[in-house]
């Protein structure tokens, strides 16, 4: 009767969604009758529980694990359950406070994706990360379009690693490393469980996420569903949401476990339109556009096979896809530029519809083998990823002159019609080499070899000109070395790796008939170094270090006369990039008594990124910007916080700064009229986020968030969303109930 009611719950509340209120008392009650009745049925079960006394919401990773090798490298574990954090709208600023240098660009409705980066990268949906959901590669296209559509709902996962740009031997060579959301595990001692976890909050959010797990003999199972709709802090800023995901764990043995998931995310975000400087300042709420749409729709399934070979061989096989579209219908005009009704047509005008269609393959087979090495424990990490993309990209297609959201077309013919598919096979190998008890050294190798062919049609542009062909072959090299101190309790360790970033399609595809590609664009490559100190007591923690990174062959535009003395702009390399800085994180707790304690962090980076041996085009010449800084790369990115724990209670306080930055590499100063350039200035925000478990079945959370209702933005993007002005939201609060039973 129990399991039945469960069943019928997670159905009914997926049924009756649009039913908000009701719908929550109904379950409020429901399941505070099945709690009690479950009280009075209950059996005994041998369990195990686990308490800590002051519980940390960030950790490392061990030196290895499964078949992966992390010695030596500077790696961060967010651990989602004993954090405060607004995690219904993914705030990043609250889920990342503790991460030195996250930069959060806030462009795309509360909660829809995460968009950070580390280093003064790119934060544009994480593209300069390999990034996965439980191993497998959530990157739409990684050589073509390597920003991540899928948006994992954060009540669904349990812990987020992140490893930083050294390891780019063993995922990818990406620079920004690795950020892997590993989700929840299915319950293992009961055949059925559930969970429910409602937010409500500010402008319109409604938030329901529900799931079931279990165990039955060897198999486990986990199946969630979340729904999340929100009207938007700006006009014409709703947002749309839903999430599924099914895993099935097959445990054939104690040394062969097969598991199994397809997870999906979709939504539809109403994109209320880019702003300029005036507009912001009379009313950061107001909206530009009230018809363009944004809706990726993602399917990742994956296939993996853990394999314990022997008591020193562990192997991993890991197939996975990304699968699906990234849709928008917009009408794409610069901010100062309106939207209206044609008064001869007594229409709109018709909109501009894009679609990608993504259809990326990836296989990965790691092994993880310890030996002994002169009487030391040592491990050797290797493997082969293999990648079959295909890319298809249609886009300028004439849409409809409707306000809803849709995606048809009047003209048969996309203004762009193109493919770009990618093969590439990657080698890599890595040893930890333990010289003394304390003293180890791994050094490693990536070996990449690939394609990628574009080939369709452009409607403006020379059908001869289009097709191109980029080769990436690349020997990368890295090495890292950890060294153990204080009894174990701390470690220095250091560490160099190269990196490099292919040439993606939106470089090679000229923006107009006025522009031209250098057919022998060159990919992005560099190194990541970095070395830091780090460790923790019974009341204090801390990674305190610095890094260097070089990024080369960075693309932009060049100015460029014909021989008719005719101006084009030229895609190409401009030059080279250098950003260094450091990290630092010290966290103190301190006991007030046996169930009381207070703790205060830092989370602080200084960066200085900038721009070497470089050219870029303004107006119809090319000047040197050689020395300017990078674009949204602040010299100062801080968070701070103080917390609060009482029992089972628990109240956090988080101020965040951000300095100032340039949104374009001639680094302008005076806003452009539309927006588009400028300085992005610098802000100030306070969150108060409070937990309390209530007993084992209840917790309730409550976040309010940017406390002063500061006005800001992160960032003025050259591309999508649109250039100009995207504010960010003031103040809000959000309740969340969670349930497990």
């Amino acid at each position: 009767m129990y399991s039945k009611a469960i069943v019928h719950i997670f159905f009914t509340t997926i049924k009756n969604f649009n039913k908000p209120v009701s719908t929550l008392f109904i379950l409020l009650l429901s399941l505070s009758a099945i709690a009690q009745e479950d009280t009075l049925r209950s059996r005994k079960l041998d369990e195990v529980e686990v308490r800590s006394k002051y519980l940390h919401d960030i950790s490392r990773l061990p030196e290895s694990s499964g078949t992966y090798l992390w010695a030596g490298k500077k790696s961060e574990v967010i651990n989602l359950g004993a954090t405060d954090a607004n995690i219904s709208e993914k705030t990043g600023r609250q889920i990342f406070a503790k991460v030195p240098g996250v930069f959060v660009y806030d462009m795309d409705g509360s909660g829809n994706q995460m968009n950070i980066s580390t280093r003064g990268l790119d934060p544009h949906r994480g593209w300069e990360f390999n990034i996965r959901r439980n191993g497998a590669i959530t990157n739409s296209d990684m050589y073509g379009y390597p920003a991540s559509h899928y948006s994992i709902p954060m009540e669904a996962v349990d812990r987020i690693e992140l490893v930083r740009g050294t390891g780019s031997l063993q995922y990818g060579a990406q620079f920004g490393g690795m950020l892997n959301y590993v989700g929840k595990s299915p319950d293992s001692i009961r055949a059925i469980s559930f969970e429910n976890i409602t937010s409500v909050g500010s402008y319109g959010l409604l938030s329901t996420y529900m799931s079931l797990s279990g165990t039955a003999g060897k198999f486990q199972y986990l199946t969630y569903y979340n729904k999340r709709v929100s009207d938007g802090y700006r006009d014409n800023g709703d947002t749309d949401f839903d999430a599924q995901t099914f895993l099935l764990i097959y445990n054939a043995s104690d040394k062969v476990k097969i598991k199994t998931e397809l997870s999906r995310s979709n939504y539809i975000y109403h994109i209320p339109g880019a702003l300029t400087d005036a507009q912001f300042e009379a009313n950061p709420r107001q909206s530009t556009r009230s018809r363009n749409y944004f809706n990726p729709e993602i399917y990742v399934p994956s296939l993996q096979v853990d394999w314990k070979v022997g008591s020193n061989i562990r192997v991993t096989l890991l197939t996975s896809a990304v699968l699906g579209n990234r849709n928008s219908v917009m009408f794409d005009r610069p901010a100062n530029t309106e939207d209206a009704i044609d008064p001869v047509t007594l229409e709109y005008a018709p909109r501009q519809v894009d679609i990608d269609g993504f259809n990326s393959y990836t296989a990965e087979l790691r092994l993880l083998h310890t030996y002994p090495f002169f009487n030391k424990p040592s491990s050797l990490a290797g493997g082969v990823q293999v990648f079959d993309n295909d890319l298809h990209r249609r886009q300028q297609g004439k849409g409809t002159t409707g306000t809803d959201f849709d995606l048809t077309i009047t003209d048969p013919v996309f203004g762009r019609d193109m493919h770009f598919k990618s093969k590439n096979i990657a080698f890599f190998l890595e040893n930890k080499f333990q010289i003394t008890n304390a003293w180890s050294i791994t050094p490693g190798l990536r070996y990449e070899s690939g394609q990628s062919k574009m080939t369709g049609v452009i409607s403006y542009y020379d059908p001869q000109e289009v097709p191109n062909t980029i080769n990436h072959t690349y020997p990368l090299l890295g090495i890292t070395s950890h060294y153990a101190v204080i009894n174990n309790r701390a470690s220095i360790y250091a560490g160099w790796s190269q990196a490099y970033r292919p040439v993606i399609f939106k470089d090679l595809v000229p923006g107009s008939v006025y522009e031209q590609i250098d057919k022998t664009m060159q990919d992005a490559e560099g190194y990541n170094l970095e070395a830091g100190f780090r460790g923790n007591t019974r009341y204090l923690r801390w990674d305190v270090g610095a890094f260097y990174l070089r990024y080369n062959n960075r693309i932009g535009s060049q100015a460029m006369y014909d021989d008719t003395n005719q101006f084009y702009l030229f895609k190409t390399n401009i030059g080279n990039s250098i950003t260094k800085g450091a990290e630092i994180f010290v966290e103190c707790v301190v006991p007030i008594s046996t169930i009381v304690s207070l703790s205060a962090f830092t989370s602080t980076a200084l960066l200085d990124g900038r721009y070497t041996d470089a050219s870029i085009r303004s107006g119809n010449d090319n000047v040197d910007i050689s020395g300017n800084k990078l674009e949204s790369v602040p010299d100062v990115i801080t968070r701070n916080g103080i917390t609060f724990r009482a029992g089972l209670a628990s109240i956090s306080f988080l101020y965040g700064y951000v300095s100032k930055t340039f949104a374009d590499p001639l680094n302008t100063i005076e806003p452009s009229p539309n927006g588009a350039v400028g300085i992005v200035p610098s802000y100030g925000l306070l969150d108060i986020n409070s937990t309390f478990m209530i007993n084992d079945l209840f917790t309730v959370r409550a976040n309010l968030n940017n406390v002063t209702n500061k006005q800001y933005f992160t960032k003025r993007p050259t591309f999508y969303p649109g250039p100009g002005v995207w504010p960010s939201d003031g103040r809000s609060i959000t309740l969340t109930l969670g349930i497990k039973l």
